[in-house]
């Protein structure tokens, strides 16, 4: 598993530099200050666990198990639904979209305590 959360975690990566390059250059002029400020902590949390993946993918080769995946696919899951919902509502401007963030960094809190068992039960 090792291996494909690397891939996840870099193709997550490079989302997410595409996605603070459109910010940065497409959004930019076209929406309000307070958008593109939602959009860039979308893309900033984005990236930040972009590279827990990748630390997912290290943590894997040392401690497999169950807690190590599904650390993984919270962070996968909180990606999608905490920056997800920012950038829908920085694009769109639908502010209602605001109350299904907190679920997407509940699901980054719970991969960053699932990981910090799985090492405590390696010992």
């Amino acid at each position: 598993m090792k291996v494909n959360w690397f891939a996840i975690g870099s193709m997550a990566a490079a989302i997410g530099v595409m996605f603070g390059a459109f910010g940065a250059h497409a959004l930019k002029s076209r929406t309000s200050e307070d958008l593109l400020s939602i959009f860039e902590i979308g893309v900033r949390y984005h990236m930040y666990h972009a590279l827990a993946l990748l630390a997912v993918a290290w943590a894997a080769e040392r401690w497999s198990g169950n807690l190590v995946n599904a650390s993984g696919w919270l962070f996968v899951t909180g990606i999608l639904i905490f920056s997800g919902s920012l950038y829908l509502m920085a694009l769109s401007g639908a502010r209602w979209l605001g109350a299904i963030t907190p679920i997407g960094g509940f699901c980054f809190i719970l991969g960053w305590i699932a990981l910090a068992i799985a090492t405590f039960r390696s010992n």
